[in-house]
């Protein structure tokens, strides 16, 4: 690799600021007990924000929420939560006020936001049979409640692009590898699903509705394949942030034809960005590899925003240039832009 040519120590992070500066992971999923990833944590300068999710067979709602307390009280100053929600039950006249209750008593223990997952839309339905969407006004007095109380809500809604694309279409090899692997979940096998295009046109009506929510579209919204797209919904919702996590490839991608254009990207909407991996750990594998794995993750995407250097990955073939951030930006994509929303900082 050719080292930066035009590095500036006082503009510019070097890879040896890595472990000096904070940075917050703003989507990981800590599923355990064991404090590993924290250790490592602790070594790189990195904070959790780990994420419940309603989709975990192994661990309730609930399991979810007790490892984050318990780590949260091993490291009250580097592990913070989200909590989430059952959709299941939807229709029944108690769901709504069983779920309030619930996030009432997760935000009086901690929680600093709400997450939502794709099941609604792709998994839940009435008992028609029919798909519920995020826009759905079962959700109102939910989002309402979130509203009215300034609490962020982060949303998975819908897939990657590429979940309703042929395999020979799919931009990233991630995906492809996954969708070749699991068809069931590859919904261009399914034509009777809804379309990508129905999911995010849900969350855009939800976010019209809800204009004063506090809202992070995790994996970059769901718009990962377009900057363009992106931007539009950045300009059409003023309060609309997207994590990154498990989708910086898709910049990486973008960046290999129009380089400028996606660091003019990052540049313009550096209020908009928050970093993140979307590493699961439930515990169950070997635990120094795991912790390798998290740091060599974050030290890749740390050298991709601070250096221009020339890098490859197992998602894109050809290699990719750093997008060489200034510190300014840098410190809102990992650090202040999460503090903001998050911990109203």
């Amino acid at each position: 690799m050719a080292n930066s040519n035009n590095y500036d120590s006082k503009s510019h992070y070097s890879i040896e600021d890595f472990n000096k500066v904070e940075k917050i992971d703003a989507h990981i999923h800590v599923n355990t007990y064991k404090k590993t990833l924290l250790e490592q944590a602790v070594v790189d300068n990195m904070i959790f924000i780990s994420i419940n999710v309603d989709a975990f067979p192994k661990d309730s709602i609930e399991v979810q929420q007790d490892y984050a307390l318990k780590l949260h009280e091993y490291f009250p100053e580097r592990f913070y939560h989200l909590t989430t929600f059952r959709v299941k039950g939807f229709e029944s006249p108690n769901w709504e006020a069983s779920v309030l209750k619930y996030l009432r008593k997760s935000f009086a223990t901690g929680a600093v936001g709400v997450k939502i997952w794709k099941n609604i839309g792709m998994v839940e339905k009435t008992k028609s049979g029919k798909n519920i969407f995020v826009d759905d006004p079962v959700f109102d007095p939910i989002f309402s409640f979130l509203e009215k109380n300034n609490i962020p809500l982060t949303g998975h809604i819908g897939e990657p692009k590429s979940c309703w694309l042929p395999l020979d279409q799919m931009l990233i090899f991630g995906d492809f590898d996954y969708f070749s692997k699991n068809p069931e979940y590859h919904m261009f096998l399914h034509p009777e699903e809804p379309k990508y295009e129905m999911h995010i046109d849900a969350r855009d009506r939800m976010l019209e509705k809800h204009p004063a929510l506090v809202y992070v579209g995790a994996h970059l919204g769901s718009l990962e394949w377009s900057i363009d797209e992106l931007a539009k919904r950045f300009d059409a919702f003023p309060l609309m942030s997207v994590d990154m996590a498990e989708r910086i490839c898709y910049l990486q991608y973008q960046s290999l034809d129009n380089w400028e254009k996606v660091r003019d990207f990052v540049i313009k909407y550096q209020d908009r960005l928050l970093y993140g991996t979307d590493i699961i750990t439930d515990g169950t594998i070997d635990q120094e590899k795991e912790r390798k794995n998290a740091h060599d993750i974050w030290l890749n995407d740390w050298m991709y925003f601070n250096t221009d250097k020339l890098m490859t990955s197992p998602n894109i073939k050809p290699e990719f240039k750093g997008l060489h951030l200034p510190k300014s930006v840098v410190d809102k994509i990992y650090s202040k832009n999460a503090r903001k929303i998050y911990f109203r900082q």
